[in-house]
């Protein structure tokens, strides 16, 4: 799957009226008409730039065909599991995508990639994490073929990932388990509450 990136926009931008002329423009269109999947997606950065990490995920994301319906305030949370690091940003979007759900995890780890992340030590401070929380509401298993877990395995521990959620989705039910959103947030421990914040 080729990634179209800043760079890769601006030169179609330029190429535009080029393209029109010999009747070859590919229009947005054509992804919000075959925008047929729904996800949730949870992205966070606690290295650099924090916020403006997250929004070049978000722009990437959009350009590549992924059409973002809502997105969640800010929050900040300790890092995990060293809160000696930076604390991290968090948000939850939900998006409409024509990809399967392997190729939009494909695509996120490319712009992660992209904006700077390095994977060379696990829950290193990191420029961008985007991590797919539901996928049309199925459940998978990881297999030598398939390394994509739906919906994510963490979630119900996650407080920078249940708040969020429930800001753009207040009745989601996890798929695997049928608990509500609600129940799960009701279940987070005080200290995890505590050290999350809307900002």
């Amino acid at each position: 799957m080729k990634l179209l990136s800043l760079k890769g926009r601006n030169n179609m931008i330029k190429e535009r009226p080029r393209k029109k002329e010999i009747g070859t423009e590919i229009k947005q269109d054509i992804f919000v008409n075959r925008a047929n999947n729904y996800a949730y997606l949870a992205i966070g950065s606690n290295l650099g730039k924090k916020k403006n990490n997250i929004e070049k995920s978000k722009y990437l994301l959009q350009i590549n065909g992924v059409l973002v319906d809502k997105v969640s305030s800010d929050y900040e949370s300790l890092s995990w599991p060293d809160n000696r690091n930076p604390k991290f940003i968090n948000i939850v979007i939900k998006v409409r995508t024509y990809l399967n759900a392997y190729n939009l995890l494909q695509l996120c780890n490319k712009i992660e990639k992209l904006i700077g992340r390095r994977r060379n030590i696990k829950n290193e401070p990191r420029t961008c994490d985007i991590d797919i929380i539901d996928y049309n509401g199925l459940v998978t298993k990881r297999t030598n073929k398939n390394k994509l877990i739906l919906p994510h395995p963490k979630v119900s521990r996650r407080n920078f990932v249940l708040l969020p959620l429930f800001e753009v989705s207040s009745h989601w039910t996890h798929p695997k388990t049928k608990i509500n959103i609600k129940k799960l947030i009701s279940s987070l421990n005080i200290k995890d509450l505590r050290t999350i914040k809307q900002i």
